[in-house]
């Protein structure tokens, strides 16, 4: 199939926007995780929206995925569950940075516990955008926004702007795929996995 040129001299309309790029980059990089119960994903971008570290929850390096335990669960001891063991996506992000992360903005599939939000402050990130906030009233979600408010690190929710699977349908590369039922559809797996 002959790919389409628009004719138009004006640019398109329906891009994504960097809220929505660097949300599907922290997506798509919590689909490295193991965890059987949580992929979380973190992307941290510099003030000219250029990423710099990338993270996803997981084991710290050395230690394998088959060694230690991914349970949870109140009923075990500590060092029985992953609770001990994980790195979370935000601090691995941290980790991970090509530079120095001060002034930069963290975009994050789950608010930081209070511990992650420790290190966000302590590195000078002054912006968090989150995509799920499950554990608001829990304890260390509750001193994680006390010690972010207290040290001005500004945090959002983020609000879709356009319905991502509707925009990839309607794209010129969505129409492209071979003739073959075999073939995966790889715009499937990640807006119904990650959105």
């Amino acid at each position: 199939m002959e790919k389409q040129h628009n004719t138009s001299d004006k640019k398109r309309t329906n891009y994504l926007s960097w809220d929505e790029t660097f949300m599907l980059m922290a997506g798509i990089i919590a689909q490295r995780s193991k965890d059987p119960n949580t992929q979380a994903g973190t992307c941290i971008v510099d003030e000219s929206n250029v990423i710099v570290g990338l993270g996803y929850n997981g084991f710290p390096r050395g230690c394998s995925d088959d060694s230690l335990p991914w349970r949870r669960g109140l009923e075990f001891k500590l060092s029985e569950t992953k609770y001990a063991y994980v790195v979370h996506s935000e601090v691995n992000a941290i980790y991970n940075a090509n530079k120095p992360v001060k002034n930069c903005k963290l975009y994050c599939v789950l608010f930081p516990c209070n511990e992650c939000s420790k290190t966000i402050i302590q590195t000078g990130i002054k912006e968090i955008i989150y995509q799920e906030d499950w554990y608001h009233d829990q304890e260390e979600w509750i001193a994680a926004r006390k010690m972010l408010d207290m040290a001005g690190v500004t945090y959002r929710q983020y609000t879709p702007q356009h319905d991502i699977k509707r925009l990839f349908a309607q794209s010129p590369q969505a129409n492209t795929q071979p003739n073959n039922p075999d073939a995966t559809n790889t715009d499937e797996f990640i807006f119904e996995e990650i959105i």
